[in-house]
């Protein structure tokens, strides 16, 4: 095996800050998790990483919340990719649609590439009863999504879950094709999960999959959301779903991921669980 990767990547879920009392029934201590932050920072300074994303729920609620963590974020020396979650669009409904621009990216969904590796962040709330503007005929096909799923003994139709939309899944449909054509490996990164079923998939979760399944190209995908966290393999693909940084009193939880021509190592920190995922063909 060789001795280096081609590359390293840390992981942040949920950091979900706000100043507040902590919420005792979920075991969450959103105020505590600046300095959960700080010290993961720390971590991914010591090592050589390409970047650092964190795959949703930056904030737990309140637009000024924005100002204390993404300012703790400055101590980083690497760069860094967000997504958003359901909580980054707990704020006044005049700046839901500022919300991606705030966090500085460009688009609420996007890509890049990294040593014959494509990185696909979704922006998994399009569909959904929080992220779009009041009226916005999403809000509407959220809960007709939801209902649905409801109807059919799903446990994900929650109002917390959401799903991406027709010119978001042609546009994640034509990427994995181009990829497959280039020859890159891809690595899906999403706040929502898709697999294992689970009451906090995303709502259109099954679609995902289906998709999904057809590329075996696509050797990972990552995301936050379900805060205890989630492993599943179908189709060829790792679904690691990272835990809460956010979660308990004096834990935190963040990971490094290695890359290698023949497998992914995933270093977990605090709660989160180291994993060698070994890829098809290795």
């Amino acid at each position: 095996m060789p001795s280096a990767p081609l590359f390293r990547f840390g992981v942040i879920a949920d950091p979900q800050y706000a100043d507040l009392e902590p919420n005792l029934t979920l075991n969450r201590y959103p105020a505590k998790s600046l300095d959960k932050l700080r010290e993961a920072i720390e971590e991914f300074n010591r090592h050589d990483l390409a970047f650092v994303v964190t795959l949703g729920d930056i904030i737990d609620r309140e637009w000024k919340s924005f100002d204390a963590i993404l300012a703790v974020y400055e101590a980083l020396r690497h760069p860094k990719h967000f997504l958003l979650g359901n909580h980054d669009f707990a704020v006044a409904s005049q700046h839901l649609g500022g919300v991606s621009a705030r966090v500085g990216i460009p688009s609420a969904y996007y890509d890049f590439d990294h040593s014959g590796y494509r990185f696909i962040a979704l922006d998994g709330n399009e569909i959904s009863v929080f992220a779009p503007p009041e009226g916005d005929p999403r809000r509407q096909e959220a809960k007709e999504l939801m209902k649905r799923l409801g109807d059919s003994g799903a446990t994900n139709g929650q109002r917390w879950n959401a799903a991406i939309g027709e010119a978001q899944f042609d546009w994640l449909a034509a990427k994995l094709r181009e990829t497959k054509t280039v020859g890159e490996k891809v690595i899906i990164l999403n706040h929502y999960p898709v697999f294992p079923e689970n009451a906090h998939n995303a709502l259109n979760s099954d679609r995902m999959l289906s998709l999904l399944a057809k590329h075996d190209h696509v050797v990972a995908y990552l995301n936050g959301h379900n805060h205890a966290g989630n492993f599943g393999v179908s189709g060829g693909t790792y679904f690691v779903n990272f835990k809460g940084m956010v979660d308990t009193e004096d834990t935190s939880a963040y990971a490094i991921v290695a890359v290698y021509n023949d497998r992914l190592e995933v270093t977990g920190f605090g709660r989160e669980d180291s994993r060698v995922l070994v890829l098809p063909g290795a």
